[in-house]
């Protein structure tokens, strides 16, 4: 607080409703929805869960990110971008500040809306929300400080893309087989390598405190990476013996998801104590290094054999029968061992929240949204309590 009493040097800070300081206005410009490209110079935004529907190279007036803050009805968006405008995105609102710091109000907004309001997403609680209006000479300071942290995080964002593309390539030449060992390894079908075991009835109600360790289809989209030796969920000992399980080495599999890149996530089991696994999942038993295995369903490879075998229409699956018949390159265990080596680092690199890039971005969000606490915190003083 010192240093915010300096920067203050004694002047007053107003406390004032969102709606108070901004005003809606109208799009420059507006793009049809059919209009907008998967690439270009100027994103387009929707009111839809991925907000940036797209992008446009046409000369457009774009709404500039430094005069305006955008707001969604419809998800938990609050953006400070340059854009254009979806024709009919009733949804979203374009707030120009009266007389203040565009890009305070922005930071002061996310900070009170989530804090105060939980993230009520309509315009009409939206424009409650309290936020203190200090001098514009401390806005601009604010900002300043706050931007530094949002490029670090950002820069760290970049290169944590950057990163898993890089590692994406090599799992993808690493176990295609065009590159082991000059196309001179067999592509067998996995059922000529083990056998598919599916799981049995296992619901989220049957989860007990400790137990035997279990693995939830549901928890192989949410929680897990390519591989784990210790599960987040248990059932009794009871349940557990009338359970299918898994063993050390075993490939658990999702084989339903509401999308086609999903179905047949996949995580190895590594840990000593056999698991019972879920209906919705199977298990794949099997002769191979149980990461190599892992590490291969992630691959093009896989993606492309699988494609055929998945039905549905709003949930996709792929049956364990089907699953039998993708065939999987087949060098030796050494080299299987070699090419694990080589993605473990990659994976570590861009999947670890303890050690890799994802541990160091959370990190800067913490320093980031501890600052932002911090510059943003001034008494309430003329408010009536």
């Amino acid at each position: 607080m010192s240093y915010l009493e300096k920067l203050l040097d004694g002047a007053e800070v107003e406390w004032k409703t969102l709606g108070e300081v901004v005003s809606t206005i109208t799009a420059p410009t507006k793009v049809k929805k059919e209009a907008y490209r998967i690439s270009g110079k100027m994103p387009i935004i929707d009111q839809g869960i991925e907000f940036i529907a797209g992008y446009t190279d046409e000369p457009l007036t774009p709404v500039k990110s430094d005069q305006y803050v955008i707001f969604g009805d419809h998800s938990e968006h609050i953006k400070y971008v340059d854009f254009a405008f979806i024709q009919g995105a009733d949804g979203l609102k374009i707030l120009k500040p009266k007389s203040d710091n565009a890009k305070y109000i922005y930071y002061a907004f996310v900070n009170f809306y989530r804090k105060e309001l939980n993230y009520k997403r309509h315009w009409t609680t939206a424009k409650e929300t309290l936020i203190p209006i200090p001098p514009l000479s401390v806005q601009k300071e604010i900002v300043r400080i706050l931007d530094k942290f949002t490029e670090l995080t950002a820069e760290l964002t970049a290169e944590l893309t950057a990163r898993q593309q890089q590692y994406e390539y090599y799992r993808d030449k690493l176990l295609s087989f065009s590159n082991l060992n000059g196309g001179g390894y067999k592509w067998l079908a996995m059922n000529e390598l083990g056998e598919f075991i599916r799981g049995s009835g296992l619901q989220k109600s049957d989860f007990t405190e400790s137990g035997i360790g279990c693995i939830h289809y549901g928890q192989i989209h949410t929680y897990y990476g390519t591989f784990t030796n210790e599960t987040i969920s248990f059932v009794s000992e009871e349940f557990a013996l009338k359970a299918r399980k898994a063993k050390k080495g075993d490939l658990v599999i999702a084989t339903t998801s509401e999308d086609d890149k999903d179905v047949c996530k996949a995580v190895a089991w590594l840990g000593e104590e056999d698991i019972a696994v879920s209906s919705d999942a199977c298990f794949y038993r099997h002769t191979l290094n149980p990461k190599y295995v892992a590490y291969f369903f992630q691959t093009n490879d896989f993606q492309k054999q699988k494609q055929p075998y998945i039905t549905g229409a709003k949930v996709r699956r792929v049956n364990a029968d089907n699953l039998a018949k993708i065939k999987i390159p087949v060098p030796p265990l050494e080299e299987q061992e070699r090419i694990v080596g080589i993605l473990d680092k990659f994976d570590m690199l861009v999947n670890d929240i303890s050690a890799g890039l994802p541990a160091e971005i959370k990190m800067r969000q913490q320093q980031y949204e501890y600052y932002r606490d911090l510059l943003l915190t001034f008494p309430k003083n003329n408010l009536v309590a």
